[in-house]
């Protein structure tokens, strides 16, 4: 007689799938544990620590101020003081380029970690993302000052700002994912990611207003998705000194979803032979 208490096993298509993005939040507590100690370790042995989360993009955004708003006298939107608009856009794209660096190297820097033990390798990059997130929140302290310094009240705009931070976010997380992912198999990458930030800064309207650009040039200049990102955190902290050209917008944001989506497919696409070729 058949033993009736004989476990079935059943394979289900897309279960493999499915079991990953639950071990994602089964292993939540190594994802604050990398965060946390990358956070500890981007400063140690600093003289003045954390404090350089402020002093970069503030000195920045004078150099940008001076060169843009004082020497080529670009206009800033509306009334709106010009390192307002420049730190408007200082914020996301630093978050942007540091979240860039960050990932593009986590892989190489915990590959002790990836040889030894099993995790959803897409902790890692997105826990670099984290570090440069904490960054951004410590920079804005600049934006409220310059807020004080120059009594600029924003409108009810500013409210539409934690969803042009999750565009930040998913372009940040999105670019890092490919980048990580590139930089294993291809190490040409860590001195391809420098070029790719010191470029991208000169190409995305972080010193001027992007309204400068030509109309019948604004769609091309928008394919660049962190056009449409500095547009909206403009938009949101400027308020009714900015105009968003809807069509360029909308353009880079769907830029950034591709991005993302991408970086996700091609991460885990990679993932399985990370261990081998790391």
């Amino acid at each position: 007689m058949a033993n009736q208490n004989v476990p079935e096993l059943v394979i289900e298509a897309g279960r493999t799938e499915h079991q990953y993005w639950k071990d994602l939040w089964r292993y939540r507590e190594l994802f604050y544990f990398l965060a946390w100690r990358d956070i500890l370790v981007r400063y140690k042995q600093t003289v003045i620590g954390i404090a350089w989360a402020l002093i970069r993009p503030f000195l920045t955004m004078i150099v940008f101020t001076i060169v843009f708003g004082n020497l080529a006298k670009l206009p800033s939107e509306g009334d709106a003081p010009y390192p307002i608009l420049v730190f408007s856009a200082l914020l996301p794209w630093q978050f942007f380029a540091n979240a860039l660096s960050e990932c593009s190297n986590s892989l190489i820097t915990n590959s002790n970690l990836l040889s030894k033990i099993y995790f959803p390798r897409l902790i890692v990059p997105t826990s670099a993302v984290i570090v440069s997130f904490v960054d951004f929140m410590i920079s804005g302290m600049i934006l409220l000052g310059l807020m004080a310094w120059y009594n600029f009240v924003p409108d009810w705009r500013i409210l539409t700002l934690p969803l042009f931070i999750l565009i930040a976010f998913a372009a940040a997380t999105g670019a890092g994912l490919w980048l990580a992912a590139l930089n294993v198999q291809y190490r040409d990458f860590r001195y391809i990611v420098p070029f790719i930030v010191q470029f991208g800064l000169y190409i995305s309207p972080v010193g001027f207003s992007s309204s400068i650009v030509p109309e019948q040039w604004r769609l091309l200049y928008s394919l660049n998705p962190m056009v449409g990102v500095i547009d909206g955190f403009r938009w949101a902290i400027l308020g009714k000194e900015s105009i968003l050209n809807l069509p360029s917008f909308t353009l880079s944001i769907g830029l950034v979803v591709l991005i993302f989506v991408s970086g996700i497919w091609y991460f885990r696409k990679m993932e399985r032979i990370f261990a081998d070729v790391i």
